[in-house]
């Protein structure tokens, strides 16, 4: 425990240092958001019509389906795909009545308590049957083809307060860490909130948080739980009850502070909503908040659109002159340190340079997951290290940086193989899968098939072709690229095939075809041919 709170101390003192800026750049089509830290992009959020963001969204959902070998349960909340609700998940008595807490209420559900997943709970099946409804909020947004992950656990997040109506738990930020303080805060919540009126979080920036902005915050989110209760009441299900604060609210609600130095927004008509905003919350920061009028784009200013083309390469250059490359799978995320070009040039003891890479790899590579909104289970592979002592810096350097995250991360130490093992919170698809494809030529694997192993397809293709029919006639059509492979490499292919073929060939280049795409078409000899026979595609 006090070695977490050194931690947390030394993460609080390295932000207080840090240069920190939000920057809103808004049209009516779509709107980002990037978070800068000494003028360099660590997070970046998007929000357009075809790209809504659904995390705390608050539904009344029909069950579908029960299934006791995985204790859980598919919930149709309206959505393309039914969300998945586990038996953790559902409202159950609470051991425990204070605690300490995460700022995030809507990370997977847990609302910080880590063990849950652990306890033992009644089987689903005796909580809950197919056709029964239940009032469910949404925690993770579909991954992939998984469905959306929900929970029976509702939280309704302010600024200062989250408000839990199923639970009688009174929690306090970690990141608060006087004691008085802590207990002031939790003794001002018993006096407020009424009996059996659900629990509380108090968020880091309700440190010193006076009565009044406290007893107006609880009313407000009280008010709001009722109006939820309503609504849901007089719908039949499925149906939306609640969607959470837009993406230019939340994050005012939950990054703007007296710890950031400033935010500037493009848009006149933002920035008018960003200010009657701080005006009711925090006046005393109106004076942060700046219209960006300049003819230079904003995100130009700040060589915003150079970081986001960099955040979808796989190699990321290091300040040292070594490099990572991140490599996303169906899995997990690995990630590989290389040292580069950097030798290490006036070091004797080469363990040094070593040290050095993994070292900047370790900041990188917290900055890198936050950029690319990277989640799940994360393996870097650090360059080997001999002694114990560099690998111990190497992981304190990486998880003070990962501790400015607003995601939950946990790092396990550095195996004998230099690996290390992480987690990081995933609520939503990362920023490479929201704004990319799978490519047309290569489905994905992100390689295509040379020209000479197109070649021996085609070969093989002709083959099968004339074994089962009568084909006179086969004109084989490539990608332009296998066609002058042909001819400058092969130039004797069809001759040969010729020979041993007894049918007419011929071969043309089709720039419309994929690289390593190929078609046979067939007909008679004296004909057109005509389009009967294709293959070659990959796949």
């Amino acid at each position: 425990m006090e070695r977490r709170l050194r931690q947390t101390r030394e993460v609080r003192g390295a932000l207080s240092q840090l240069k920190r800026e939000i920057l809103i750049s808004a049209s009516p089509q779509e709107c980002w958001v990037a978070l800068m830290e000494d003028d360099r992009l660590v997070e970046l959020m998007l929000d357009r019509p075809d790209h809504g963001r659904t995390v705390g969204d608050i539904y009344l959902g029909r069950v579908e389906a029960v299934l006791p070998g995985i204790q859980a349960a598919f919930v149709d909340i309206g959505t393309e795909k039914a969300g998945f609700l586990h038996v953790s998940d559902l409202v159950h008595p609470e051991e425990d009545e204070d605690g300490d807490e995460d700022d995030e209420p809507n990370g997977d559900g847990s609302n910080g308590n880590g063990g849950r997943r652990s306890r033992q709970y009644p089987p689903i099946q005796t909580r809950l049957r197919q056709g029964d409804t239940i009032l469910v909020q949404l925690t993770k947004e579909p991954i992939g083809t998984k469905g959306p992950r929900l929970t029976a656990q509702v939280s309704l997040p302010g600024r200062f307060l989250v408000y839990m109506p199923f639970s009688s738990h009174v929690g306090v930020s970690r990141k608060i860490e006087q004691r008085e303080e802590r207990a002031r805060l939790r003794k001002l919540a018993r006096e407020i909130r009424p009996e059996d009126s659900g629990g509380l979080i108090i968020r880091t920036v309700g440190e010193e948080l006076s009565r009044e902005k406290f007893q107006a915050e609880f009313d407000r989110l009280h008010s709001t739980w009722q109006k939820i209760t309503k609504r849901a009441a007089s719908s039949g299900a499925p149906a939306l009850v609640h969607s959470e604060a837009t993406l230019v609210s939340g994050v005012l609600r939950d990054l703007f502070s007296d710890k950031l130095d400033g935010l500037k927004v493009d848009s006149q008509e933002v920035h008018r909503e960003i200010v009657q905003y701080v005006k009711s919350v925090d006046p005393e920061l109106l004076d942060r908040v700046k219209l960006y009028q300049d003819s230079v784009p904003l995100f130009d200013r700040y060589d915003i659109e150079e970081e986001i083309g960099e955040a979808f390469e796989r190699k990321v250059m290091l300040p040292s002159g070594g490099y990572i490359i991140v490599e996303p799978t169906e899995a997990l995320v690995s990630i590989d340190v290389n040292t580069g070009r950097f030798t290490g040039k006036g070091r004797k003891d080469p363990e040094e340079t070593i040290l050095q890479t993994n070292l900047d790899a370790a900041r990188e590579i917290a900055r890198q997951l936050r950029l690319r909104d990277i989640g799940g289970i994360i393996v870097v592979d650090f360059i080997d290290m001999k002694s114990q002592e560099n690998r111990d810096r190497v992981l304190h350097e990486m998880r003070s940086h990962l501790g400015r995250d607003r995601a939950r991360t946990k790092a396990f130490s550095v195996s004998d193989l230099g690996l290390v093992e992480m987690t990081r919170q995933r609520v939503r698809p990362s920023l490479f899968q929201s704004l990319t494809r799978v490519c047309e030529h290569c489905q994905g694997a992100g390689r295509v098939f040379t020209p000479p192993t197109v070649v021996r397809r085609v070969e093989r293709s002709l083959k099968r072709a004339v074994a089962s029919g009568n084909e006179q006639l086969i004109l084989i059509r490539v990608h332009p690229e296998v066609a002058l492979h042909v001819m400058e490499e092969e130039p004797d292919f069809l001759h040969r095939l010729r020979r041993r073929m007894p049918i007419k060939l011929d071969l043309r280049d089709d720039p419309l075809l994929r690289e390593d795409e190929f078609r046979l078409l067939s007909g008679p000899a004296e004909t057109d041919v005509t389009e009967r026979y294709v293959t070659g595609q990959p796949g």
